[in-house]
């Protein structure tokens, strides 16, 4: 059994950009996929680069790791790189992919002259970024608020742990409208995904939804509000877990009441 991890090439680029999700005749994520990977191919001149294992030749998993004062993340920091996730694919568990995409990252980080890596893990019982597999490796915890924490691990004694950005929101109304404010990011498909959701939603009430945009791709917007992904309907969040339905949205903007003052 043979695992090579290497940077994503042409051949590897569906696969990443659909987020494993291939040949499932899924619109959204076939839609997303161009833009996902037009994102990440422009940031590679910053320093982004997309690790790609494959198992045997099949594709088995991939991260992306990024300099972290340039991430569009909910991570703040110096002289580290930080991944957002890392795949490794359920049906090839415990063959040792994702310890390879990390040591591969580590390796990357190293490379572009950084103090470490980082990454947030959940302390849950969920497949989603467990914080014990990280602990597991050698990361360790820099700060923790709840079931989620930063972890990370560092390569020179005098590296800074890396933070939890401040968030800083406070809606704001516009008179006779109902407004949404959609926070989003396009390295995560579901984000993408659910931002063209939320759009085409919007484009069925006409002038009286009002749509702002914040993306977090944008440093000086992230850094602004410390949101990487959140929906706000007249300042009320909306739980959203995976992509939010567009009834569930409907629903909630049937429930608002127009600004009046």
């Amino acid at each position: 059994m043979s695992i090579i991890i290497r940077d994503m090439t042409k051949d590897d680029e569906y696969y990443v950009g659909t987020c494993t999700h291939v040949n499932e005749n899924n619109n959204e994520y076939e839609m997303s996929c161009p833009r996902r990977i037009s994102w990440l191919r422009s940031m590679e001149k910053n320093g982004l680069r997309v690790k790609v294992a494959l198992l045997d030749g099949v594709h088995a998993g991939f991260l992306y790791i990024i300099p972290i004062e340039i991430n569009p993340w909910n991570i703040q920091g110096r002289d580290l790189m930080v991944f957002p996730c890392l795949v490794s694919q359920s049906k090839f568990s415990k063959k040792g992919v994702g310890r390879k995409l990390v040591k591969a990252a580590e390796e990357e980080a190293k490379c572009q002259n950084r103090n470490g890596i980082a990454t947030i893990g959940y302390f849950w019982d969920f497949w989603f970024m467990p914080a014990d597999y990280f602990l597991n490796i050698g990361f360790k915890v820099a700060e923790k608020h709840g079931e989620e924490a930063i972890l990370w691990k560092q390569f020179d004694l005098n590296a800074e742990p890396p933070k939890f950005r401040e968030e800083n929101y406070n809606f704001k109304p516009i008179k006779g409208k109902i407004v949404i404010d959609l926070f989003w990011n396009r390295f995560c498909l579901t984000s993408d995904v659910e931002a063209q959701r939320v759009r085409e939603v919007v484009s069925e009430y006409g002038n009286d939804v009002i749509l702002n945009e914040f993306s977090a791709v944008d440093q000086k917007i992230l850094q602004q509000y410390g949101i990487e992904r959140r929906i706000y309907v007249n300042g009320e969040m909306i739980e959203v877990g995976p992509e939010i339905e567009k009834s569930k949205l409907r629903d909630a903007i049937k429930k608002a009441k127009i600004n009046e003052n």
